[in-house]
């Protein structure tokens, strides 16, 4: 083997830069063998066909669609570093790689515009765009949390396995637990089951939650909130801005208005309740990263069961300013770990502490 993810692992684990990881490296080799594969795939060829001796006989055919991968497990066990070995060299040159917030969003608006033009099936339509576009199709944090999404999924995933896309995905759950609790669940079970026929599943089982460990003399967070953490906030705010003039504005995305209470060519600072009291989504979440460089968010409160929606913005607006490398401050009521642990959701919301336990390090940055 001379290219893929694996020998690029052995080279990280013999060079010191990672920790060698017996769950890890088993993933690993999943994904070295699907590199492989790709090598030769077409998915125009559709199926294998055999007649027999002197084409006469049963007809015989055998489906050439490549088996993609679902990588999960715990928060900070490698599952987007896996990916990056294995995305960076994969070879095809139709392929992408999108968070799946992101992805979804992208969905909506071509589904949105498919009814506008009075296509007969819009979900098709996104289907055969997205085909075009990918035949490796992967996905980062892939979760279910919104009745449209969920109903959504099987029509749409049906025609991208049809068409011989190959999904690699990495999720904090298995698929079993995918949009569990969710209304109308059984609606989506199909898709679950769907799911697990066209990939292969594999756990990430380490113990070990690499992320932690990183934000040692940081001040990108304060906590609890109060003058100490207001002058936090400004001082390390005085500094990012470095003597820039700064103003509201107003982003405006698909007619809905997000108010940025101050505002540079580089930086944005507003209030939780601006942001996640708000009927915002994905959409918005993105618009507001791919705006800014550097963000403070002030005032985030520890969050009871009574402020599910509000927890579940706030998740999917780190999820973007994370994906986007986003150099973010806080200031907040309790440490991150702390912010939700009762209330629907809350066990997804380890995932998001983790990542805020990442993000208040000095070592996070942009690249």
């Amino acid at each position: 083997m001379i290219d893929g993810p694996m020998p690029r692992y052995r080279a990280l684990v013999a060079e010191g830069a990672i920790h060698a990881d017996n769950a890890q490296r088993a993933a690993v080799e999943k994904l070295q063998l699907l590199h492989m594969r790709l090598k030769d795939y077409d998915p125009a060829i559709g199926k294998k066909v055999s007649l027999g001796w002197l084409g006469f006989g049963r007809r015989e055919e055998q489906d050439r669609r490549l088996t993609g991968l679902y990588i999960y497990g715990g928060v900070g066990r490698g599952k987007s570093m896996l990916m990056d070995l294995f995305f960076d060299r994969a070879p095809v040159a139709r392929k992408r790689r999108v968070h799946f917030h992101a992805f979804m969003a992208e969905v909506h608006a071509g589904i949105h515009v498919a009814r506008e033009s009075n296509i007969a099936d819009p979900i098709m339509s996104v289907a055969d765009e997205i085909a075009e576009g990918a035949v490796l199709l992967c996905f980062d944090e892939f979760q279910i949390s919104d009745i449209t999404d969920a109903m959504i999924l099987g029509r749409l995933f049906e025609a991208l396995f049809a068409r011989g896309v190959v999904v690699v995905t990495t999720s904090n759950f298995p698929p079993d637990d995918l949009y569990n609790d969710g209304l109308n669940r059984g609606l989506f079970l199909p898709f679950i089951a769907m799911l697990k026929a066209r990939v292969d599943l594999v756990e990430l089982e380490s113990p070990v939650d690499y992320r932690q460990g990183l934000a040692e003399g940081s001040r990108r967070f304060f906590t609890p909130l109060g003058a100490l953490a207001r002058a936090g906030m400004d001082a390390a705010w005085a500094r990012e801005i470095d003597g820039e003039r700064a103003s509201p504005v107003t982003l405006s995305i698909h007619g809905r208005r997000i108010r940025i209470a101050r505002a540079t060519d580089d930086a944005g600072r507003a209030s939780f309740e601006a942001l996640c009291e708000q009927p915002l989504g994905p959409s918005d979440y993105l618009a507001l990263a791919e705006r800014f460089e550097v963000f403070f968010i002030d005032n985030v409160p520890k969050m009871s069961w009574a402020q599910n929606n509000e927890a579940k913005r706030f998740v999917t607006l780190i999820d973007a300013l994370y994906e986007a490398g986003i150099r973010l401050y806080l200031s907040a009521e309790v440490a991150p770990e702390e912010l939700y642990v009762e209330g629907k959701g809350a066990f997804e919301f380890a995932r998001t502490a983790s990542r805020l336990a990442e993000m208040k390090s000095a070592d996070y940055a942009p690249e």
